[in-house]
Formats: C-alpha cells, structure tokens, sequence
C-alpha cells in the first residue's frame, strides 16, 4: 500500500486554507486588507507545527547497558544487573533544563528487551530487579519528574528485541504493540515516540541463540504502528520510518545539512537524502539531530574525558537548532541514577551561553520597510514582534524582495536569526544578509533555506547603519516570521578530567612511537570528532600503532572508540593483536581476537587482558576492517589498570 499520509494532510491544509478563507477573504477586501497568502508545497500537520517550536531536548539513554559497560545488550542480562544506587529523576530533568532544553525522550526499553516500567508482559523488567525490591517504575519516575519541571516527555521503546524469543515472528509484533500501549496509555501526554533503525541480528532470543534478519517495513507494519501512536497520543510525533512525522538527519555526529530542508520525497528514508532533504519534496518530513554529549549513548566511567566542552555544544547548536532541525542531546546517567557533575557542569555553562546570547533582541526598535509588502497584517513589521503566528509577506507575483532594518544607532551584533511561516509551506530557495557599514552594503552571508529558523553566526560583532534579507530566489512570495540580531555570550570554560574511575589512564599524556599512517596524535586528544583515517589493511600490510604510555603501568586491557562518523568507504578494525612492552624492544602478546558488533553499533571496544601485565608500550594491530571498505577509521585509544 502507497502509505501517504503526509500528502493527505499537506492536501488538507490547503484545502481547508482556501475553502475556510472565502469569507474571510471577502471581508478583508472589503476592508482594504490584504489576503493571506495560500501555502506553497508540503506543510507541516499541527503535531509538526508545534514539535518545530520544541527546538532542544534531551535523550535519555539509562538501562541495562549503563550497567554492563555496553551500548548494545544481547538480551540474556539478569534483570537483577540493574540496580542504581541513588536514582533521582529530578536531577537528570534538572540538568536538561539547566542546558536549556525543553523535554526528555526516555529509553524505556533498548535492543537487550530489558523495560523500566512495571510490565506484566515479560519477566524480563525492572519487577525481577533489586530496584525499590521490585517495586520500582523508571518511566513514572520521570515523566513526574517532567510533570513537576514543566518540561515535555517523550519515550523510546526499540522495536528490536534480543531477549524475546518471539522476534522475528508475528507473535512479537502483538507483544510490542501492547508494550506500546502501555507506555502511551499510562505516562500521561507524550510529545514524541522514537522508533531505533536497529532491527535484526544475533540475540539471545529465549535462548535460541541466533541471528534473526528481518524486512524491517513489512514486518512491523510501520503506517499501523504510527497509526496507534497517533490514536493513543495525538499530540506526539513519532520518529522515523515513512510515515512517520520526523525523520533522522542521517548522522550521530549532531550536524544537520547546511541546507536541510524540512520537505523529503515520498519514498522510503535514504541516508544520504536524509541528512539535507529535498528542496520541493512532495512531503513534510522534518529532520530532528540526534548526538550524544559523550561518544556512546550510555555512560561509560572511561568517557569522563570526552564530554564534548560547552563550546562544543555551542557549534551542535548552531549545526542543528541553527539549520533548522530540532536536537536531541544525548545526556546519559552514570550507575548511581544521576548525570554524572562534569557534564551537569558542562551543561550549565552551555546553557547559561545560550540565555545570554539570546535574551535580547537587539532588532526591537529599528524600522523595518521592505522593497514590497502585502499590507496590513503583513507589514513589515512584523517580523520583530516576537509573534510564531505574525509574518511580513510580498504580493504574490514579488518573489524575491528586500527586507531592511533601519538600527537604532550603536547597535552591535554577530548573530543574526531568521524565521519563516512554516504554515505556509518553504519558499525562500536561496538568500543573503547584507549590512550598509560606512556606506557601503556588504554580504555578511549567502544561504539556502530558512526554514524553521536559521542562525548565521558572524566571525565578530559589527555596528551597520542597516541590515538587510535580500531574497535571491523563491518559489512563492516570502512569509518571514522573525528577522532577529543578538550579541553572542561566549560560554563559560569547564576544565576536563581523566575519569571518576581510578582504573582509567589518561591518553592525553601518551605519547605515538610509531604509527602505520600519519596523524596517529588524534587517537590520544579525547576528542571523538577527531580520526584517525588510513588505507584499509591488506594481507601481509596491517595497520599498526604503538603508544608510549609514559611510564610502566600494571595495564588492564584497552579501549577502542570508532568513529561513529558518515564517511564513505571507511569502516573500523575488524579484530586486534595487542602487544605490551616494558622497553620498546621486547614484545609479548597480551590479547588477541575479534571487536564485538563493532561495524553496526559503532561502539567503544573495552577489552580485558586475561590478567594485569606490568608494561609502558602498547602495541596494537589490525589486519582488516570489520565491512568491505577502502579506509579504516579510528577515533580514540584508551587503556586502564588492572580491575578487581
């Protein structure tokens, strides 16, 4: 079946737009008003409307994972593993909204099948846990915790399964159904519903043990599954299989397109497609921008190091929120139940940046006029209101006007923001910001699409006389909601640290002795955005490196972070040789084997030594990558002591 209910909407819309407004219309005329204008191509449903406002919100990864250490479970954990010892949802929610955020989406349940409310559909819960003796229910806890905060909730439940040993089979479709009744029937109002793309491949499955591979569409039915939400929780846009209201912007990095156009074609989701949509595509299909604050989704105590800095944050947010998506920030709670102090710390100086930098709108007071307007309601002026609903618009044969803000005098600014009507559909193509400084227009900036809003971050504060948007092209006269200036706040500096786990060495004081391939440094500066690229390894000529750790340490085992990363034709290390040293000279094999699932889940490698072996070096082979590919790609060594 065609499945087109976004079509059916967007037609809708205007339908009702031009049938409703006759009357309206008429009088308008009457009056000496301007009518609106109609909608031009796709157009967002209400639901959409209004998730576009939501703009930043957190993702909540917390589940069996945090306490086994990965980032995808098999599905045969002791529900007894899962026992946080001070959980407190007040403080995750607090911390979100400290960042500025608006809503948390919860994983109340991920691939390893493990829930956190308390379901009777499967033993495999937080009922058989130590938490509150059984008695606990994570997803209350938070979505109260929300409630008190006034902030939004939303839930993640993974339509893959590796405990149950019905996947792959009609029976789990009815299970997961009902599990997604519960959840959107128990937990009050939910402003979204996330559907994972991770679905099929080994699992424990009631002990089968087995890959199981399944044609993902066909097999959950996704228009039915969408069509539940929608009827339980009407107000909730779901994400992000055809057919449903908000798609993946095509990366874990948080960098949406530059453009990224909110309307897509009417086909099944394309990764490359995804990432900056199609201009004119027949449905409104929005990108949301989802990274986490740290390389995995859950909280490993060897990441410590690598939450991304304030400033970090600043650039997703201009990468995301800025090219208007919506991002969804991974924060992720540590074994006690809380967000770990560094990133509270980091998040605060992010958060109090933002405020800073957008509390006041430095536009309020210009004139604005513009080089053709519709009139009345659709003046100029509109766009420094500080109304959603309220925009200044052209005739309809004016596509490409001009828009000037005559500025009070002294007025300085970096960050420019713009808005359009999305009601109304996407019809600025192309345009620039230009600024007359000592009588003289320059272009401060030439961009497609402005969509849900686009922020232009200038390389340092100007003083213009005047500012303009200068249409360049467009498929229907302009509905610009906001043109906005502001001085930035650069945020406040949070110093890292090595880890609140002892056993974790710090990689930043190591040294690279030899490398197979130049730029090997990146491996060792915590930062995940960083890589280490090289050809992929042949028979006969692997890749190697080999780290002095500065001094001998009773060393435990290694990490390896690959790069989670779209890069074509590049894919991690398969397996490993690692060698330890004392000297530089004399080697000896400390482990050997292959990376666990590392191609699809894109997951930190923490691999044990059989036992502690005292050494300075270590040396680490790959001799293949873990796909077909041209490249190997790495983003990060790490090392520990020896564990009890």
């Amino acid at each position: 079946m065609d499945f087109s209910r976004r079509r059916f909407l967007a037609t809708s819309a205007v339908a009702a737009t031009a049938l409703g407004a006759d009357a309206a219309q008429a009088a308008r005329r009457a009056a000496g008003d301007a009518a609106a204008p109609l909608p031009s191509g796709a157009v967002p449903s209400a639901r959409q409307w209004n998730w576009h406002a939501h703009e930043m919100y957190a993702f909540v990864h917390f589940a069996m994972n945090t306490f086994t250490d990965k980032e995808w479970g098999y599905g045969d954990e002791d529900p007894k593993w899962f026992n946080p010892t001070d959980f407190n949802a007040d403080q995750i929610v607090a911390a979100a909204k400290v960042a500025g955020m608006r809503g948390v989406i919860l994983t109340a349940k991920h691939h390893d099948g493990f829930c956190l409310w308390q379901t009777q559909l499967t033993e495999h819960s937080i009922r058989n846990s130590p938490y509150k003796a059984g008695k606990g229910d994570i997803v209350a806890e938070m979505s109260e915790a929300c409630r008190k905060a006034d902030m939004l909730f939303g839930l993640y439940l993974s339509p893959w399964d590796r405990n149950h040993a019905e996947y792959g089979r009609p029976a789990y479709i009815d299970y997961y159904r009902k599990q997604l009744t519960e959840l959107c029937t128990r937990y009050g109002k939910l402003f979204e519903v996330w559907f994972d793309g991770a679905n099929g491949g080994d699992g424990y499955y009631g002990g089968a043990r087995e890959a199981r591979k399944i044609d993902a569409p066909k097999y959950y039915n996704w228009p039915s599954i969408v069509k539940l939400v929608h009827e339980l929780q009407p107000d909730a846009c779901t994400f992000d299989p055809l057919g449903a209201d908000v798609r993946w912007v095509g990366n874990e990095d948080g960098v949406a397109g530059d453009p990224c156009w909110p309307t897509m074609p009417n086909v099944p989701y394309e990764q490359d497609v995804g990432n900056a949509g199609l201009r004119g595509g027949e449905i409104w299909w929005p990108a949301e921008t989802d990274v986490s604050i740290r390389p995995g989704w859950f909280y490993h105590a060897d990441e410590d190091s690598k939450v991304k800095s304030p400033a970090r944050l600043i650039r997703l947010y201009d990468e995301s929120v800025g090219r208007g998506t919506n991002l969804n920030l991974n924060l992720p709670p540590d074994r006690r139940g809380r967000i770990a102090d560094q990133d509270v710390k980091i998040l605060k100086s992010f958060g109090d940046a933002i405020r800073a930098t957008f509390a006041k709108d430095l536009a309020q007071g210009s004139v604005a006029h513009a080089s053709a307007s519709r009139g009345g309601r659709f003046a100029p002026a509109q766009v420094l209101d500080g109304q959603r609903e309220t925009y200044w618009s052209a005739p309809d044969a004016v596509l490409t006007p001009t828009l000037t803000l005559d500025l009070a005098p002294g007025t300085r600014f970096d960050v420019v923001r713009l808005r359009e009507y999305l009601p109304l559909g996407i019809r600025v193509t192309r345009f620039a910001v230009e600024a007359e400084i000592d009588g003289q227009w320059q272009r401060l900036a030439e961009k497609e699409c402005i969509g849900a809003q686009r922020i232009i971050r200038l390389p340092q504060p100007i003083a213009p006389r005047r500012v303009r948007l200068v249409v360049l092209e467009g498929s229907a006269a302009p509905a610009i909601s906001e043109f906005a200036l502001f001085a930035s706040v650069a945020p406040v500096d949070v110093p890292a640290i090595v880890s609140t786990d002892p056993s974790v060495l710090d990689s930043t004081k190591w040294t690279i002795v030899a490398a197979s391939a130049p730029g090997a440094e990146r491996l060792l500066d915590n930062d995940a955005a960083t890589i280490w690229k090289q050809p992929a390894p042949q028979p006969g000529k692997p890749a190697r490196v080999t780290v002095d750790l500065g001094r001998a340490e009773a060393l435990g085992g290694f990490t390896l972070t690959p790069s989670r990363q779209v890069m074509a034709d590049s894919a991690p290390p398969r397996g490993y040789v690692a060698e330890t040293s004392l000297d530089g000279k004399t080697w000896k094999r400390s482990a050997a084997g292959e990376f666990g699932n590392i191609a699809y889940a894109l997951a930190t490698q923490r691999i044990a030594f059989p036992a502690p072996v005292k050494a300075r070096y270590l040396r680490l082979t790959f001799e293949a990558t873990a796909l077909p590919a041209g490249m190997l790609a790495i983003a990060g060594l790490g090392a520990f002591t020896g564990r009890t």
